[in-house]
């Protein structure tokens, strides 16, 4: 294999050498510097005091190269093709179901609401022990995966563990074909207000949104929200579609730029619209991005929709997919894109890096002033900024160390386990008795809260030892530890609005899904209800889309 590699390495500089002869001076460096790579390559492998896996070691080289470009450019190798085709299809063949290791157990940690796994009984929060006999313990994630996956109509056995039932239990469940919805959710949320929650921009993204929106105004719903908080994109011409859905046909929806010329395209939208009157609302988030920053900037720029929340992330890059030898991939940047005022919402400059490797954001001086149709001013080089803005609420510390630490998980996990029944997911709170029992929980896990204070206090006593003056100063610093420690004892308590909130939201995940949580979040929304706020008030919705 070793020989094989080193031939096809020194077959690929000289079919780069030979093939191309203008401009004769870069093909000349590219021939170079691929017989360097090959000479260094043969040698490395022939006289390294320790054998080296060829495949790993090119593997490693290939990513080095391209760490040094964008994020996005991605060399895909055989083996992870599958696992890329579900990212970009949402499609695949097994139980319907995402697991997770959590507290070094493999769990499951979404049965999606009517595929297999949730028809079966599987639940959230279910251990597994084993797959068709095959022991799971010491196994990863993706090695579990595998084993679920199948052919579609093939049955699959799982043997889990649920707390609150004595013995393991044996499901038995039909692997089918899985095509995962981009609509997470469509509901009312107000008289005459249909709210559309909308996570990805795989296939049928369009088709779905399309849907949700006939069906909500079929309940009565007069002004839309469209929910792309926290969605990082997908397919652009699924995004071409949305917005189709929305302005007249044949405006610019998106055009890309980039080094090869031939590949420069504007999109259109081709489709007769189902809807260009209806006030519409955009929710955005720093999360926001690439296909989402599309459809929210394009329905911006034509003044069709306000923008909520915060600024976008500022993802303006193109990403086309290459096949390579041996069935090997490379999803690859090759373009801008401009929404139709002109601009490019790329935030971050990857042409220009810092000593250290590290990228810039486009400074603020050198971004560019456009107008929307009817002439409000926006900006590019820096993602997309809200019409109105809502402050983002940063998670503390503590929530965010039981949420890492899968603790808010396994507990909702008891929860449920002991209360079969949630009456209302509207007016569900943990009381003051029952937050209370969920602190002895987590001090039966022996578990403490760090803080970034804890953590430099250890570093200033490792500094202080080595000073003579340590014995002088060594009882202000216990001191002052002990109040650290007593001020960390505390978070539960301080915060408990927060992680009260964030253990109700995943105790209705774990009673009735994505539905339930959705149900339970949007009723402390800010976002949701400053945009339901500006739709209701009409004057204040126009004034907004107005120039004035």
């Amino acid at each position: 294999m070793k020989n094989a590699l080193f031939g096809i390495l020194i077959v690929a500089a000289a079919i780069v050498g030979f093939s191309f002869t203008a401009p004769a001076e870069k093909y000349f460096d590219i021939a170079k510097s691929l017989d360097i790579f090959a000479t260094l390559f043969k040698e490395v492998n022939a006289y390294y005091v320790d054998e080296v896996d060829p495949k790993d070691l090119v593997s490693i080289g290939i990513d080095g190269m391209l760490q040094s470009l964008d994020p996005y450019t991605d060399y895909i190798p055989e083996e992870n093709l599958e696992e890329f085709s579900i990212q970009t299809t949402g499609q695949y063949a097994g139980i319907g179901a995402l697991i997770g290791i959590i507290n070094n157990k493999t769990v499951i940690t979404n049965p999606y609401d009517g595929f297999p796994a949730n028809k079966a009984g599987l639940r959230v929060g279910d251990q597994i022990i084993s797959v068709d006999g095959v022991n799971i313990e010491g196994k990863n994630t993706p090695q579990v995966s595998s084993l679920l996956k199948g052919k579609p109509n093939t049955e699959v056995k799982l043997v889990v563990r649920r707390p609150g039932k004595n013995g393991d239990l044996t499901i038995n469940i039909n692997r089918q074909k899985i095509k995962l919805s981009n609509v997470a959710y469509q509901g009312m949320v107000g008289e005459d207000i249909g709210y559309i929650k909308l996570d990805d921009f795989t296939p049928g993204a369009g088709k779905e949104v399309e849907a949700a929106v006939l069906d909500l105004k079929k309940q009565g719903a007069k002004k839309l929200i469209l929910d792309l908080r926290d969605n990082p994109g997908g397919l652009l011409y699924e995004a071409v579609n949305i917005v189709s859905l929305f302005i007249p046909k044949g405006l610019e929806v998106v055009s890309t730029k980039g080094k090869v010329k031939d590949w420069n395209k504007t999109y259109v939208s081709l489709n007769n619209p189902i809807d260009t009157n209806t006030p519409l609302a955009v929710l955005t988030s720093g999360g926001s991005a690439s296909a989402a920053e599309i459809v929210a900037g394009a329905l911006q720029d034509y003044d069709r929709a306000i923008l909520v929340g915060q600024k976008t992330f500022g993802k303006g890059l193109v990403q086309t997919t290459r096949q390579l030898s041996y069935n090997a991939q490379l999803k690859v940047t090759t373009a801008k894109y401009y929404i139709p005022s002109g601009r490019c919402i790329q935030a971050l400059d990857y042409a220009h890096r810092n000593k250290d490797g590290s990228v810039d954001k486009f400074a603020d001086s050198l971004k560019t002033e456009f107008l929307t149709k009817g002439g409000r001013k926006v900006y590019d080089g820096g993602g997309l900024d809200p019409d109105v803005e809502v402050d983002n609420e940063y998670l503390s510390p503590a929530a965010i160390q039981l949420i890492t630490s899968g603790h808010i998980f396994d507990y909702a996990t008891i929860y449920v386990a002991e209360h079969p029944q949630l009456n209302s997911v509207e007016t569900f709170k943990l009381s003051d008795e029952e937050y209370k029992k969920f602190g002895d929980w987590l001090a039966s896990k022996k578990f403490t809260f760090s803080s970034e204070l804890e953590e430099q206090m250890k570093q200033l006593e490792e500094v202080a030892k080595k000073e003579r003056s340590y014995g002088e100063i060594q009882s202000q610093l216990k001191s002052l530890k002990n109040q650290i420690e007593q001020n960390r004892s505390k978070d539960l308590m301080r915060y408990k609005d927060e992680i009260g909130k964030i253990l109700e939201e995943e105790i209705a995940f774990h009673f009735g899904l994505i539905k339930a949580q959705v149900e339970m979040s949007l009723q402390r929304d800010k976002e949701l209800k400053e945009a339901v706020k500006n739709l209701q008030e009409e004057t204040q919705y126009k004034n907004l889309l107005s120039s004035k």
